[in-house]
């Protein structure tokens, strides 16, 4: 499993990329568990703050849903404000689509409205937006279902220790497909002036599989630990912190 945010330093230079990402987090979730709160303590002027939600808010249950064209929005906007109010560069990047094809080969768009909301926010914040949503949702078809599984996690048993029954996995990427997001990712932010030529790199590289990098497992787990804001409700700093 391998998140676009991950792999982004492939593509970038002369500037540091703190990946605060978390998996199975919502805009909702990632808030109230203290992490935005966090980043907010850490950002400064001049840095860039990559937003980007919508895959996990879909999903019902566990105070993590979201509406689309309600609390979603509220949630985008606080990260966006959050951000300018200390000097930092909020910049909106749309989820890249789930893989979800019918019986006879057409993709599905299980995200729906969240890409359009979040467009909506940039427009109307004036935000620089990234739509990884559209750009995935084109490569996705040409490549087809079969195809796709090459980009998610697919895995044969046996293939890898951590799933030893194998797994189907069509929300996450891995390798290969995150880190083709990270260069879209990574030539809009150039082609839209969000950082200067000179902090990009490899952009026309052949990138293998065997370049992307996982943290130990005990480093993981202390920066997973460590990076909840002061700012966070204490039952909820517990919860993350057992």
């Amino acid at each position: 499993m391998t998140g676009w945010g991950q792999v982004l330093q492939i593509f970038i230079q002369n500037a540091e990329v703190v990946n605060a990402a978390r998996a199975g987090a919502s805009s909702r979730s990632f808030v109230e568990r203290g992490r935005l709160d966090w980043i907010l303590e850490n950002i400064g002027p001049g840095d860039l703050l990559l937003i980007s939600f919508g895959l996990i808010d879909m999903k019902p249950g566990d105070g993590r849903f979201t509406e689309p064209f309600g609390d979603y929005q509220w949630y985008l906007r606080k990260y966006v404000l959050g951000a300018r109010a200390r000097g930092a560069h909020p910049v909106l990047v749309t989820s890249h689509e789930r893989r979800v094809f019918d019986d006879h080969g057409n993709m599905r768009r299980p995200l729906g409205l969240y890409p359009m909301a979040m467009r909506e926010v940039a427009a109307g914040l004036s935000v620089p937006l990234i739509d990884l949503n559209a750009w995935s949702v084109n490569w996705w078809r040409q490549v087809g279902a079969e195809g796709t599984k090459q980009l998610f996690l697919y895995t044969e048993p046996g293939e890898y220790a951590n799933f030893p029954d194998g797994i189907a996995d069509n929300t996450h990427l891995r390798g290969h497909g995150a880190v083709e997001c990270a260069r879209f990712v990574a030539d809009e932010m150039c082609a839209q002036g969000v950082l200067t030529p000179a902090h990009f790199r490899n952009l026309e590289a052949k990138v293998p599989e065997t370049a992307v990098e996982f943290l130990d497992d005990d480093d993981f787990e202390r920066l997973t630990k460590s990076r909840v804001g002061s700012g966070a409700a204490s039952q909820e700093r517990r919860e993350v912190l057992l």
